[in-house]
């Protein structure tokens, strides 16, 4: 059986799933945003009135997701530096790819995990990044 995890500070899942699932010694995180805990607030991102994105700034959104990330890893006993393996979705490879890549670089600059990269045309909140991560659980 495996140990569902649900964090007090990431954002609240937009359907029903856990935050992660610890199965033995490994930590499976479920797509991580970079929305707000508490509020339908994504850093960087302005919206019309009708919800529609205007602009973003991939840079504010990936730091953000990236603690969302550190905070759920925290909360179950893990840490960032366990990280093994993760899955990026971006809404916008040419544009966005170059600035992500670098600021991975800054965060993995010691233990760099492995990756994927993949655009998809959307995701299912007004957002340009989401990571699906494996980590060692401690």
């Amino acid at each position: 059986m495996s140990e569902q995890i649900h964090s007090s500070k990431a954002p609240e899942p937009v359907g029903l799933y856990p935050h992660a699932r610890r199965l033995g010694n490994l930590l499976f995180l479920s797509g991580v945003g970079p929305r707000e805990r508490g509020t339908k607030k994504i850093p960087g991102v302005e919206l019309d009135e009708n919800g529609k994105i205007r602009s973003y700034d991939i840079e504010a959104q990936c730091h953000s997701v990236f603690n969302n990330v550190k905070n759920i890893l925290e909360e179950a006993g893990s840490s960032w530096d366990k990280i093994i393996d993760v899955t990026v979705f971006l809404t916008n490879m040419k544009d966005d790819f170059p600035k992500y890549n670098k600021l991975w670089a800054e965060y993995f600059k010691d233990n760099p995990p492995c990756r994927t990269t993949i655009e998809i045309n959307c995701l299912p909140t007004p957002i340009a990044i989401e990571l699906k991560v494996i980590a060692e659980a401690g």
